[in-house]
Formats: C-alpha cells, sequence, structure tokens
C-alpha cells in the first residue's frame, strides 16, 4: 500500500505501470484520476487545496486498511495532490490490485468515493470574482451510504 499526499504533479501513465509492475500476481487492476474541473460559468482560476500534514495522511492510511479489509486486496495505491491547481490538472489517482475485478472495482468506487466526502481536504475555488469554499454536497455524502 502507498498512500501519497503531495503537492507536485503526478505521472499518471508512470504510476499506473509500477502499480502494474508490482502486482502481477493479480488479474485485476483498476485505475482511477481525478482532475480539477472548470466551473459551469468557465471562470475557475485556480483551486486551492488544504490540509493538515500527518493527519491527512493516517486518515487515508485508515481508509486503504479499511479497503483491504472488505475487498480481497493485493495492492491499493492513493495519490492526493494539495496547492495551487488548475483546471485540467490532475487532483489524485486511486489504484486496486485484486485477484479479481469486481474486488478491484469496488474497492476503488469505495475509496473513490471516501475521498469526495470524507478525506481531511478543504478546497477553495478562485475566480475573477472572489474565492469561495467549495461546501459538501449531498450527492458525494449519498454515495457513502452504499457502503
Amino acid at each position: 500500500m502507498r498512500i501519497a499526499v503531495q503537492e507536485e504533479q503526478f505521472d499518471l501513465g508512470a504510476e499506473a505501470n509500477s502499480f502494474a509492475r508490482g502486482n502481477v500476481a493479480h488479474g485485476a487492476i483498476v485505475t482511477f484520476t481525478g482532475v480539477v474541473r472548470d466551473l459551469a460559468t468557465g471562470d475557475l482560476d485556480v483551486m486551492e487545496i488544504e490540509h493538515y500534514p500527518g493527519m491527512t495522511e493516517r486518515a487515508l492510511t485508515k481508509i486503504a486498511q479499511e479497503a483491504q479489509k472488505r475487498w480481497s486486496l493485493g495492492d491499493v495505491l492513493v495519490i492526493h495532490r494539495h496547492g495551487r491547481l488548475e483546471p485540467g490538472e490532475r487532483i489524485m489517482m486511486v489504484a486496486t490490485a485484486a485477484p479479481h475485478r469486481k474486488d478491484a472495482f469496488e474497492a476503488a468506487e469505495f475509496l473513490m468515493d471516501y475521498l469526495k466526502s470524507r478525506a481531511p481536504f478543504w478546497k477553495k475555488e478562485i475566480t475573477r470574482s472572489g474565492a469561495e469554499w467549495v461546501a459538501a454536497r449531498d450527492e458525494d455524502e449519498n454515495a457513502l451510504g452504499r457502503w
């Protein structure tokens, strides 16, 4: 298991290839990458993401360990960025490896739902007209209900 909370960009291809090379005994590898999306109005300049070092890594490790308990996983990778990110930049990546695809897909979805709604990150959208903290969305909270 690898958990990384970092400011710098990550190379999606290199991370996915490295994860796959380290999990040759598993028949399924699922990856998901989230990107900063522009606002519907098209005026997002940057998103600022804050976290508490140490606390965030511990929380992500705990949820990754929970995924390993619930599903038959061989490995888990979670990368989440912080700092100033522009629309289109990669914000996070989740990868899971399992003997079979069902466990790999479900565990990846579980981790993504957690990252979206409960992980200790705070996001602020900065536009030409000002800045606003991103509030929790009901659909993100409701997604956790299936787990």
